[in-house]
């Protein structure tokens, strides 16, 4: 456990130490690296996509899940995607390291200033594109970055950090130290990198909701501030106003993958409509492959499915005596990432969007929706779902600073 300890802590100081050179640069060198990565992802995608295959042939010998094996899959088309999106967010404004606040008695001028927060952390299991996904954003953001996987995703890791990432920075004029990989395989590597408070201050979690909440508590033990995505399941209600055949299709397009957050997770319809639209809404589950939990439930109703790998074709549905039982459920009995409702009726989704304290709330639209690239057109290195202020939903560049007050002549 030593030797891991210090091999996360040798990439915590690499990063640092390579920090100011990312810190420096202008927008036109990090703009520039991100245009690379795009193009090193298509101009390697042999050697990328063999060493994904690698690690799919590897996971699928072991028994991971269908779920948790298209997480893990880059196919080409996911690839082309990836170079896509770092295309636009090189084409991406810039946040403005100044801001003009006020004046101040005196003929003083209060400014805001945004600066980096040095080196910034991620811990994240078996989702190689979540290795370009945070790198992009640390460098758009011009943070250093130390990123530690699980071993199922560290084959591809390696290669998209060794053949895209850093190359790419180096070609921009950027210390290619600034973004590091743990390369150890052992869990406890991630215990490692939230024990740093002075090399890595902020650490990104995503992985399964107890995993990821024990590193958390670890983190604040030791100092280290969290942005963490631990559970997700989206929640779907389908009011008395609802439209049977749009109740339908958002089922439906809810399921289209099973192993992410925001898919389909808690169905919860009004009883004075069950009969009418189940029928549909049942032979949408039967189309996507997906059982249907019925009551009496014998596990928690905001159980996730995407996190069993037994059961991950599943959805739990419940019916309930109207609006607000449907509110508190979402609130008080889900992870509060997303939940939707189906209605005609713009005084039921107002009151929906009122009652609901989650971190995304839609209207006759799926929860699939809560997405940093699919909301704001850039990737993202996480959902934060914390209820306090902060940054809360899809975190991306524009998120990763500390403000910093200056006061100055006028």
């Amino acid at each position: 456990m030593d030797e891991v300890a210090k091999a996360v802590e040798a990439c915590a100081r690499a990063a640092k130490a390579a920090a100011p050179s990312l810190a420096a640069a202008g927008a036109e060198a990090v703009d520039a690296a991100l245009l690379n990565m795009a193009e090193r992802l298509a101009g390697h995608r042999d050697v990328v996509l063999e060493a994904n295959r690698a690690d799919v042939a590897k996971a699928q010998s072991e028994g991971m899940s269908a779920g948790l094996l298209d997480r893990l899959t880059i196919t080409p088309e996911r690839l082309d995607g990836m170079a896509g999106q770092l295309r636009l967010l090189a084409g991406a404004p810039h946040q403005e390291r100044s801001v003009d606040v006020s004046t101040l008695d005196g003929g003083l001028r209060l400014i805001e200033r945004r600066r980096p927060v040095g080196v910034i952390g991620a811990n994240y299991e078996a989702r190689p594109n979540v290795t370009v996904d945070v790198a992009s954003q640390l460098v758009k953001s011009r943070n250093g970055g130390v990123l530690r996987t699980g071993s199922a995703a560290l084959g591809s890791a390696q290669r998209l950090r060794d053949t895209v990432i850093a190359p790419a920075l180096e070609d921009a004029g950027i210390d290619p130290d600034v973004v590091q990989l743990v390369p150890r395989v052992e869990r406890e590597a991630a215990s490692a990198l939230v024990r740093l408070p002075e090399l890595v201050p902020l650490v990104i979690l995503r992985g399964s909701g107890d995993s990821t909440r024990a590193l958390a508590t670890e983190a604040a033990v030791h100092g280290v501030r969290t942005l963490a995505h631990a559970d997700g399941g989206g929640v779907l209600y389908v009011d008395a106003a609802a439209d049977a055949g749009k109740a339908r299709d958002l089922v439906y397009s809810s399921l289209d993958r099973l192993g992410v957050c925001n898919r389909l997770n808690l169905l919860l319809i009004h009883e004075g409509v069950h009969g009418a639209v189940w029928p549909s809404i049942e032979s949408a589950l039967a189309e996507r492959g997906v059982t249907p939990s019925l009551a009496p439930h014998e596990h928690p109703i905001g159980y996730e499915w995407a996190l069993d790998a037994e059961q991950e074709a599943t959805v739990t549905v419940e019916k309930v005596g109207g609006l607000a039982d449907a509110v508190e459920i979402a609130n008080e009995r889900t992870s509060g990432l997303a939940a939707g409702i189906a209605t005609e009726d713009p005084a039921a989704a107002e009151a929906f969007f009122d009652g609901y304290t989650g971190t995304g709330v839609f209207w006759n639209a799926p929860t699939r929706l809560l997405d940093g690239f699919t909301l704001l057109a850039v990737p993202e290195t996480g959902i934060n779902l914390d209820r306090v202020p902060g940054p809360r939903g899809p975190v991306t560049y524009t998120d990763l600073y500390v403000r910093q007050y200056a006061v100055l002549p006028a």
